[in-house]
């Protein structure tokens, strides 16, 4: 089963702990996550149901270029990181 893993620095914010979903594209394993935690979806996407601009997913070590239909797919053995972008100074 896809694995979706969430960084460090979004768990700050909120328990979400990695989990393994029954997805065929990135959409729908974020989807599934929602689903089981409501609050995490306003951190990741717009309200649009777009990634967020310093919002970053990974799927087997490939940045997820289309952060509106995040249509690209996951297989039984993907591990799809979600991690938000660190900004300041």
């Amino acid at each position: 089963m896809p694995r979706v893993v969430f960084t460090a620095s979004l768990q700050r914010h909120l328990d979400c702990p990695e989990r393994e979903v029954t997805a065929g594209t990135v959409r729908s394993a974020l989807q599934e996550v929602f689903e089981a935690q409501p609050r995490l979806r306003d951190y990741i996407l717009d309200d649009q149901g777009h990634l967020r601009r310093h919002v970053f997913v990974f799927v087997d070590g490939r940045r997820v270029r289309d952060g509106v239909t995040l249509s690209e797919p996951v297989d039984e053995t993907s591990e799809v990181y979600v991690m938000q972008a660190l900004t300041g100074g």
